[in-house]
């Protein structure tokens, strides 16, 4: 008997460890909602696409757009690239410090001014996409 018990008090104990309910552990800050919670730099694309006939106006407009882009406080890089295989089609790419900097653009003369300017040069609307910039460290 004394042997039973020397198997069954371990065997037990064993049991009663293993089905106790055990706290579940501390919640885990994802590396996503981390990432989310310190983006602030942004950045926009903007596809042109320009009837043959304008593209020289369209680009002597863009560079004043471009140049003065580039001196807002909140503009980190104003750029205009144009397709090699398709002189009519045409992207900015602008980085921002953050969607202040992008609504202080939006209300900027010079870019309201471009709009209006540049529509009738137009094959079709451009296209417009705004990114959140995902930080490298």
């Amino acid at each position: 008997m004394k042997t039973l018990f020397s198997f069954l008090i371990p065997g037990l104990l064993i049991l009663v460890i293993a089905c106790t309910k055990k706290q579940p552990a501390p919640a885990e800050t994802s590396n996503a909602a981390i990432a989310t919670d310190t983006i602030s730099k942004k950045m926009i694309t903007a596809r042109i696409f320009v009837k043959p006939e304008r593209v020289a106006d369209f680009i002597e407009a863009a560079k004043a757009m471009i140049d003065s882009s580039n001196k807002e406080p909140g503009c980190e890089n104003y750029m205009l690239y144009q397709n090699p295989y398709d002189n009519t089609k045409f992207i900015f790419v602008e980085t921002w410090k953050d969607q202040a900097a992008i609504d202080a653009h939006f209300s900027m003369s010079y870019f309201k001014a471009f709009g209006p300017k540049t529509q009738d040069w137009l094959l079709q609307p451009t296209e417009l996409k705004i990114f959140d910039v995902v930080p490298s460290n």
